[in-house]
């Protein structure tokens, strides 16, 4: 049922084909940006912009710095995309909203993307997003919404979101990795719709500068990409955990090693039958290849979800932020945006303090409910990706609160969490959830 394109490759793929001269920078960019343009693909509303000419120019620079045998990391001439939040300099953020347009473009480059441009990664584009990330569906009645690569031909699904076109980008084959953001499941939401990987780290991890904000306390920044080797080598990037030259993914851990904690509770409630189905089969293969697969009680993770009642920490720091915005241009924005921004005005002092001291003590339960395991598992969503129309008009609002569900409590615990694709090749797209509390990103 799928009609995407291809994809571009895994970075272990083409960091050899590169290195053995089977190809170059400027034919992976070349072959990268048809796919961005290509109208009879999604590339046109995965993209609000494409960087055709400085893409082409930084990938020749690429080919001659590696003839003369400088690379300066694994994704050395590789494309990537990087979301509408993020600066690139000379370039207006817009966040996926018609409101910024007269703000002045960028000085500089965001850190994130500075760090991967100094690693040699080619950025071919900036993509879509919910308008300023706030929303878990993937629409954008701005810009538009790129379909979802899976039953293209039956109408169309939703991407997810807030990091839409990032999924969809590299879902289509446009580039290796999609540069996201994930406040309550950004990166991982899109990821498991769209049937990629995609990696949320502990948020002191990489830099936020230049990335416009969504939730001070709960923002954090993360590729989606092939693989879960991909996204560690972009993690290794981002976070700046050592040379870039030296980024490799961790040695994976031996399943007969490995102790696996399933939580009982509202993480596994209101499964549809395909989600449900994938996950009892990934568990199946989990333990067949030796894992300790452990299901116990888990009412802490069930508090920590419910600090997300009344707007969480989004809707007060979202207020603050949009506050005079608001004042000048609430008419240009979306208005189930508008709506849950606004939700913020007058949010207690009181409990906004209350709220922070209660996630405190929600990580203090985890760490305790995590000890002695290696990850928790889950499914990234509880539904596959409803349809557009599905999504459309009142059913909006119910859908986006079941999409954020289970990815908001990696954030609310300030932990760390990679989606990875569990479904049978054909089927609708499924995310598994490997999470782990703060610090464990490796």
């Amino acid at each position: 049922k799928s009609l995407a394109m291809p994809s571009l490759g895994t970075v272990a793929v083409l960091s050899a084909e590169l290195a053995a001269g089977r190809t170059t920078s400027r034919r992976l960019v070349d072959l990268a940006l048809s796919r961005c343009t290509d109208p009879t693909g999604e590339g046109p509303r995965a993209f609000m912009k494409v960087y055709r000419e400085a893409a082409l120019a930084e990938a020749e620079a690429s080919d001659r710095l590696r003839a003369l045998g400088v690379v300066r990391s694994p994704v050395e001439g590789i494309p990537i995309s990087v979301k509408d939040l993020f600066d690139v300099s000379g370039d207006v953020t817009l966040a996926g909203s018609v409101a910024l347009a007269s703000n002045p473009p960028a000085a500089a480059d965001a850190i994130a993307v500075a760090r991967l441009r100094a690693a040699g990664a080619i950025i071919v584009g900036r993509t879509a997003t919910v308008e300023f990330a706030f929303g878990g569906v993937g629409i954008n009645p701005h810009y538009g919404t790129p379909r979802n690569p899976y039953d293209r031909a039956g109408g169309g699904r939703v991407p997810g979101g807030s990091s839409a076109g990032a999924a969809v980008s590299v879902a289509d084959g446009c580039c290796a990795m999609g540069l996201g953001s994930d406040t309550r499941g950004s990166v991982r939401i899109p990821s498991a719709l769209c049937g990629v990987t995609g990696f949320k780290p502990t948020q002191r991890r990489v830099p936020r500068d230049g990335c416009f904000p969504l939730s001070y306390t709960l923002d954090s920044v993360g590729p989606l990409a092939s693989s879960v080797a991909c996204c560690a080598v972009y993690d290794a990037i981002l976070s700046a955990e050592g040379p870039a030259a030296a980024a490799r993914p961790p040695q994976p851990l031996p399943a007969d090693r490995m102790q696996l904690l399933v939580p009982q509770g509202y993480l596994l409630e209101g499964l549809d039958a395909a989600t449900a189905a994938a996950f009892e089969r990934t568990l199946m293969l989990l333990r067949n290849a030796g894992a300790t697969v452990v299901l116990r009680d888990a009412p802490c993770l069930t508090t920590a979800n419910n600090l997300y009642a009344g707007g969480g920490f989004s809707a007060p720091e979202a207020f603050h932020l949009h506050r005079s915005i608001l004042e000048k241009h609430r008419d240009k924005y979306d208005p189930r945006v508008a709506d849950r921004i606004a939700a913020g005005r007058g949010f207690p002092a009181d409990d906004y303090i209350q709220l922070g001291l209660d996630r405190a003590q929600a990580i203090s339960g985890a760490e305790e409910l995590m000890r002695g395991f290696d990850a928790m598992l889950y499914p990234t969503c509880p539904i596959i990706a409803p349809t557009l129309e599905e999504a459309s008009g009142e059913g909006y609002v119910g859908i986006n609160l079941t999409l954020l569900r289970n990815t908001g409590l990696a954030n609310m615990l300030d932990g760390c969490a990679v989606s990875l694709p569990c479904q049978v090749e054909g089927q609708a797209p499924v995310g598994l959830t490997v999470a782990g509390m703060g610090g464990r990103d490796a």
